[in-house]
């Protein structure tokens, strides 16, 4: 039952009716049960607002340095 409840609760954002809406799904798209229009995951703004927030979650890299990849190789 836990899977059904959850489906019945899940929803995807609609741009023409302008808000996250329950939808219906079939193998590559998803639709809209209010007015049958092509949904989306996320708005545009919770997009970026989701993409900045995984970005600042990635691990930050250390820029190599000239001197950094030449002790590298003496050290080899």
């Amino acid at each position: 039952m836990d899977f059904l409840s959850d489906f019945q609760n899940d929803r995807k954002w609609c741009s023409a009716c302008d808000g996250y809406v329950s939808y219906l799904m079939s193998i590559e798209k998803s639709y809209c049960v209010q007015c049958g229009a092509e949904v989306r995951l996320f708005s545009k703004e919770d997009w970026v607002a989701f993409s900045e927030k995984m970005e600042a979650r990635k691990p930050r890299r250390r820029k190599k340095t000239a001197r950094s990849d030449k002790q590298r190789r003496d050290s080899a």
